[in-house]
């Protein structure tokens, strides 16, 4: 009997070992996690790359950046291949612009806080109530890195947009009343789902500060998904690198080194190019000048198909807050002020606290190259009240005790004169929140 018992757990712990060395698949059946809520997306852009105000859907939610659970310590991101168990839902940004069909489940009787180290809905039970059933379809358009339960032990979590938590429809009435009272970040089962009702075609803009040696590109509007872009140069296709792990952002280039008109193919979650490979040929906007000063610069296209259109933004959300999406039932708000760093000639930087919440806050730092370009740089500063990074993007990070160290990535190494890149990250606090002095320095 003993060893029976023994056998069996020995088979139980090789399963689970064997479930957490392999990335989490793709779910194609509804799939059940717990759910929590965040204000908005960051401002200028949400993990996808897509300022707010263009998303197809004011209906949005984020996926899981990690799958590690019981480990909230930084972790990087992208999540190297090397590293590809820690991949969570977010696949690296590959799931951006995708959508999910969510089902509203049990509610939770008891405490379900994302504690680390603890049991979701400690003290109770889930329970099923007059709200289970409710539907909506959401766009996946942030990321959840945060150092909780939520984001690491609950491979299936969602974090939704607040305002879509009531406008859940259940026998073709809208559960208005959801939240706050019936919510207590309940289960929900969700499946991916082509995009509703699509007619057109793709949009295309640029980022803030892309120029002809940064064309920074964001894609939406998508039938189903992107994963990958291409740009031709020279009469040759070559795969654009996206530009951090903001899935539906790349970094690409002209059809001559150096120019300004470009021409693309996108391809598509399952790896074809979208319309049959259809092109799209566009230039820099003559309002973005020497760079787009615009978080985001739509473009007009023609395509090599039979098919062209000028994009139109959706209508403006009424708010944004939050930079990456804090995942407790929280209402993050920006604070602090910009605190530039100490000049060093070749570079400088600019740290901004972006959204704050209890123990947490999101910030970005501006590297800007001085009078002459720069290939490469390094970002440092020491912290004074105990902060910790946890996550961070657009940049390589290290850290010893209160030191930290910033350098560039390969896609936002070469600055122009006076151009400028940006990181961001996520980090923990205690009471106070000290901006700290940069310095920048280039090889």
């Amino acid at each position: 009997m003993l060893l029976a018992l023994l056998a069996a757990c020995a088979s139980a712990l090789l399963i689970q070992l064997t479930t957490s060395a392999l990335a989490l698949p793709d779910p194609v059946t509804p799939v059940t996690g717990n759910s929590t809520y965040f204000d908005g997306l960051g401002q200028p852009y949400g993990g996808c790359g897509i300022p707010q105000a263009y998303l197809d859907s004011q209906d949005f939610v984020a996926l899981n950046v990690f799958n590690t659970p019981g480990d909230y310590a930084y972790s990087t991101r992208p999540v190297p291949a090397s590293q590809s168990s820690r991949t969570g839902m977010w696949e690296n940004g590959l799931n951006c612009g995708r959508w999910v069909q969510v089902s509203i489940g049990d509610f939770c009787t008891g405490t379900n806080d994302g504690a680390p180290g603890q049991a979701f809905c400690r003290n109770g039970a889930w329970t099923a109530d007059a709200y289970n059933g409710g539907t909506l379809t959401m766009l996946v358009a942030d990321s959840c890195g945060d150092a909780n339960a939520w984001c690491r032990d609950d491979p299936y979590h969602l974090d939704l947009s607040k305002p879509s938590l009531n406008r859940f429809v259940k026998n073709g009435s809208a559960l208005t009343d959801l939240y706050p009272n019936h919510f207590n970040n309940r289960h929900l089962s969700w499946k991916f789902v082509p995009a509703p009702g699509y007619t057109g075609d793709i949009n295309i803009g640029f980022l803030q500060g892309a120029q002809r040696y940064w064309p920074a590109i964001s894609v939406s509007h998508l039938a189903n998904g992107i994963h990958g872009v291409e740009y031709q140069v020279g009469g040759v296709w070559q795969t654009a690198a996206m530009n951090g792990d903001m899935g539906q952002s790349y970094i690409i280039g002209g059809t001559v080194a150096g120019g300004t008109s470009f021409q693309i193919r996108v391809r598509d979650v399952t790896g074809a190019l979208i319309n049959g490979g259809r092109t799209y040929s566009f230039g820099l906007p003559a309002s973005c000048g020497t760079q787009c000063g615009a978080a985001y610069t739509p473009v007009a296209y023609t395509t090599g198909g039979t098919y062209s259109m000028s994009p139109s933004p959706a209508s403006p959300s009424p708010s944004r807050s939050a930079s990456a999406s804090p995942s407790a039932s929280v209402s993050p708000s920006a604070s602090g002020s910009p605190s530039p760093s100490a000049p060093t000639g070749a570079c400088s930087a600019t740290y901004r606290i972006t959204s704050s919440w209890p123990g947490y806050f999101g910030a970005e730092v501006t590297v800007k190259a001085g009078s002459a370009p720069i290939n490469g740089w390094t970002v440092k500063w020491t912290y004074a009240n105990g902060q910790t990074i946890t996550t961070l993007w657009s940049g390589v990070l290290t850290s010893s005790g209160s030191a930290v160290t910033v350098k560039n990535v390969d896609y936002n190494r070469v600055l122009t004169a006076n151009a400028s890149a940006v990181f961001g990250f996520q980090a923990s606090t205690g009471a106070t929140n000290t901006v700290p002095v940069l310095t920048c320095t280039s090889p």
